[in-house]
């Protein structure tokens, strides 16, 4: 039975559901295709950016939790940003996020269509981004409880295959399996473990923060959810964990089987490892796993743009259309556009097919790493007149974390500024929120007949 949620949306993903959305959702192209350009880029210190990486998105997330738990509001940290830091930075961080999730997604089909090049090599690659996208989007239409449930199979594929891999991997290395086994010496006989310098070890960062975006998902599956106060603390206490655990100890492993120089930027690490080990089966069954992996993130990426686009259609900061949904509860023409927009990823494809991906994470490492501080920030904002002791599930180590975690993400933005490969998704970052800025003072030049409140409510 749909249980309605009070704002047109249903309560029909339960705590199993957003557990898997949310690992589901930072589980995919970013570990299974560009970790290949975070090993090139820092050799084995990857495994410590990752670690960096992990504890940062961790404040994050519990920043996120206290908030989505206290007030589960349809477009989630959007909303929460409109209330605590006023009517532009909601508009700024909903569109933004948005925007993020549009980029994700084409960064997800475009690494799709890589992985089915293994089996199809002579099939171009728009032809599959394409038919992922008429597909996922179909799926997104049916109700939230078939998202979940697709959710919660896609990623239990990835955890079971990820758990396998890290385990065949220890085999190899212990028993000597295959033609060449490797070793934990690869891990500081090739360079070291900065083989790079300290300059490659910074530089990773950004592509290492795309890999964790999407995590911010779980906010968004409050509004959606059956008991938020339940489902959210188990959800954000459990995923950072085993997400470092599947990004670290797998990446290890993979530079204990093969030399970090020796892999290749142009197709999934896991596939390339065991491949070259001679065990290519293995590496069709993961090849599988990765299209799984992107399928997975792909399908949250179209559900987080279109809720957050639902948001701010009911706060008036989106076209009133937005916010119309179905007997279901599926605001159907937030799918629709979003699907549309992926259209994006289909001309890259064509014009780009070889550089594509890493431009795009590029841009969604910005729109990503913008999203986040303002979670932190609107967070920070909302303590004020408030202690632990009112919060059902307050955030650690307030305020040194917090503070310390907006610090890093300004670190990120100085890092794609000096970076030659981000320099440029930069400068789009920038401009995409100056042109916001200005479609917001617009409108809100055209619409000053609203009420005062409703102006800062629904504004625009």
């Amino acid at each position: 039975m749909t249980t309605k949620s009070g704002d047109g949306l249903s309560r029909r993903l339960n705590g199993r559901h957003i557990r898997f959305i949310a690992l589901g959702s930072a589980i995919g192209t970013g570990l299974f295709y560009g970790s290949s350009d975070t090993i090139a880029k820092a050799g084995p210190s990857v495994l410590l950016a990752y670690l960096i990486g992990g504890a940062a998105i961790f404040f994050v997330l519990r920043a996120l939790g206290e908030m989505a738990v206290n007030d589960p509001a349809p477009g989630s940290f959007g909303e929460y940003a409109r209330k605590h830091l006023g009517p532009l930075a909601g508009f700024l961080t909903g569109w933004t996020y948005a925007f993020e999730m549009v980029i994700v997604c084409v960064a997800d089909v475009t690494a799709l269509a890589v992985y089915m090049g293994f089996w199809f090599p002579d099939v171009p690659r728009w032809i599959w981004v394409v038919l992922t996208i008429l597909v996922i989007a179909a799926a997104n239409l049916v109700s939230v409880r078939v998202y979940g449930e697709l959710e919660f199979w896609f990623t239990l594929v990835k955890v079971v295959a990820i758990v396998a891999m890290i385990l065949g991997g220890a085999a190899i290395l212990i028993f000597g399996l295959g033609a060449n086994s490797g070793g934990v010496t690869n891990l500081w006989s090739h360079g070291g473990w900065f083989p790079n310098g300290i300059s490659g070890f910074i530089a990773s960062f950004a592509l290492v923060m795309f890999a964790f975006g999407g995590t911010e998902i779980l906010g968004l599956t409050a509004a959606e959810s059956e008991d938020p106060r339940t489902a959210m603390p188990k959800a954000v206490n459990t995923v950072p964990v085993r997400v470092l655990l599947f990004y670290v100890a797998t990446l290890a492993i993979i530079m204990m089987l093969n030399p970090w120089n020796t892999i290749s930027t142009s197709g999934s690490p896991f596939v390339q490892i065991f491949a070259g080990l001679g065990l290519h089966s293995a590496a069709t069954v993961l090849n599988i796993v990765v299209v799984t992996a992107a399928l997975s993130a792909i399908n949250s990426d179209i559900f987080g743009a279109g809720r957050m686009i639902y948001g701010l259609a009911r706060r008036g900061q989106a076209p009133a259309i937005m916010a119309r949904v179905t007997r279901n509860g599926i605001p159907w023409m937030t799918v629709l556009v979003v699907a549309a927009a992926l259209s994006l990823a289909v001309v890259l494809n064509y014009l780009l097919p070889d550089s594509a991906f890493l431009l795009i994470a590029s841009v969604g490492t910005f729109a990503t790493v913008w999203v986040w501080f303002m979670i932190l920030l609107t967070h920070y904002r909302s303590r004020r007149g408030s202690s632990a002791a009112d919060l059902a599930f307050p955030v650690p180590f307030w305020p040194v974390g917090q503070v310390l975690t907006m610090v890093f993400m300004v670190f990120i933005f100085v890092v794609m500024a000096f970076a030659e490969d981000t320099r440029l998704a930069l400068v789009v970052g920038v401009v995409w929120l100056v042109v916001l800025c200005g479609l917001f003072w617009f409108h809100r030049r055209a619409t000053p007949s609203a009420p005062k409140e409703d102006a800062m409510t629904e504004a625009g």
